[in-house]
């Protein structure tokens, strides 16, 4: 099977679909914000395009970071649903050359995506912001800066996922950059960043290892832990504000995230490789996505 392009369960393996969710919300978001913003409707197949983006993007930094992190993924036995690459090249399953080929014409489809959106809709920075989204997933996994080992690869995660892809559609839906609520973004920045670190804590021991330098390979489990509920404390202090801007108000919905993100703290220990691990990624998570969810679904709901 190495040598081979795999079954279709390698394929579907290889794409972990469901961490579409950190990439369709904020592109999703960004472009209920620019509705409202300049009023009208959703321009439909502008929405259609824009969620292909993410599908391509999404695909593009599962195969990509696969090829790069084999090595790694190799060492790592305490891999879990959420972290430690999807195991086909690990597991023999897939080889490479093809999940490497992948990568390359999911990249290519999505700027040629970008290209013609840029076109249809008189938008030409959705090219440079699909070039930056590459260029994210590069910088962070391969040379010369890859960064996700030498410190900062949650850093780029956060700034691609809370930053780049709202702005996006955004644009694709014809927001004025001019008008762009940067609070928004500052609210989403610390929760994803929280995000980027939890969905490492299971694979701390093999990144030690391996000299990949994540907050939890650098100062243990229990002490990035605390720095996720900090960072989603933050989110929650800046939320007054940043759905503020849209004419949205911080109501009960924030007890979501909130009760996430304490559950991180409940859930001890979780050590890498313990059942407790997944809980703690997942209400990590949960605390993300909920806070995303919220002003989505504030200014789509009338």
């Amino acid at each position: 099977m190495k040598d081979g392009g795999g079954t279709l369960r390698a394929w579907l393996q290889a794409s972990r679909l469901p961490s579409q969710s950190y990439i369709a919300l904020p592109l999703l978001l960004g472009q209920v914000v620019a509705v409202h913003m300049r009023g009208g409707a959703l321009d439909l197949g502008t929405l259609v395009g824009v969620q292909l983006f993410g599908v391509l993007d999404q695909l593009f930094i599962v195969y990509a970071n696969d090829w790069a992190d084999q090595e790694t993924d190799r060492h790592n036995r305490t891999a879990t649903l959420f972290s430690g690459g999807s195991r086909v090249l690990v597991e023999g399953r897939l080889s490479p050359r093809a999940l490497g080929f992948a990568a390359a014409v999911c990249a290519g489809a999505l700027l040629a995506l970008s290209l013609g959106l840029a076109l249809v809709r008189g938008a030409p920075l959705l090219v440079p912001l699909a070039v930056a989204a590459l260029g994210l997933l590069w910088a962070y996994s391969y040379p010369p800066l890859r960064l996700s080992y030498r410190g900062g690869g949650e850093l780029l995660q956060m700034v691609g996922v809370a930053g780049v892809l709202p702005l996006y559609g955004y644009i694709a839906q014809g927001g004025d950059l001019s008008r762009f609520p940067w609070a928004l973004v500052a609210l989403l920045l610390p929760t994803h960043l929280a995000c980027a670190i939890a969905t490492a804590l299971p694979d701390e021991p093999s990144d030690r290892e391996s000299g990949k330098l994540t907050l939890p390979a650098r100062v243990g489990g229990e002490r990035a832990a605390w720095v996720i509920v900090a960072l989603n404390g933050l989110t929650l202090a800046l939320a007054p504000w940043g759905l503020g801007v849209l004419g949205l108000s911080a109501g009960v919905g924030l007890l979501v995230p909130a009760g996430a993100t304490l559950a991180v703290l409940l859930v001890r220990p979780a050590p890498p490789g313990s059942r407790r691990i997944p809980l703690r990624v997942a209400a990590a998570i949960t605390a993300t996505l909920a806070t995303v969810a919220l002003p989505l679904i504030g200014l789509a709901v009338p």
